[in-house]
């Protein structure tokens, strides 16, 4: 009986040390994915942006330029985000009931 103990508890330890391990692994993984995802927004973005715009990356003033542009966009698309979910609050989203 002393063995089985002995043996359910080393089990239950591995079990542990192995839901640990691949906890790590997942966060390593997710944490990998969210940066993937990050320059690949960043990116798509960028190229969206500057695609119509004359700016020179070699200089400072040129570099200075478009982070001031590209900033601009990605704060109009913080206010539009809130506008949309501002309109969305306000509607009426019960159901019409007419009566027959």
């Amino acid at each position: 009986m002393e063995v089985g103990l002995i043996i359910f508890i080393i089990v239950a330890l591995i079990i542990a040390v192995w839901i640990v391990v691949q906890v790590k692994h997942m966060r390593h993984k997710i944490f990998a994915i969210l940066l993937i995802a990050l320059v690949l927004f960043l990116y798509i973005s960028s190229t969206f942006v500057f695609k119509d715009q004359d700016i020179d990356f070699k200089t400072i003033s040129g570099v200075t330029t478009a982070s001031r542009l590209y900033f601009s966009w990605l704060g109009s698309i913080f206010v539009n985000i809130k506008s949309i979910t501002t309109s969305a609050i306000k509607m009426d989203w019960e159901g019409n009931s007419t009566s027959g």
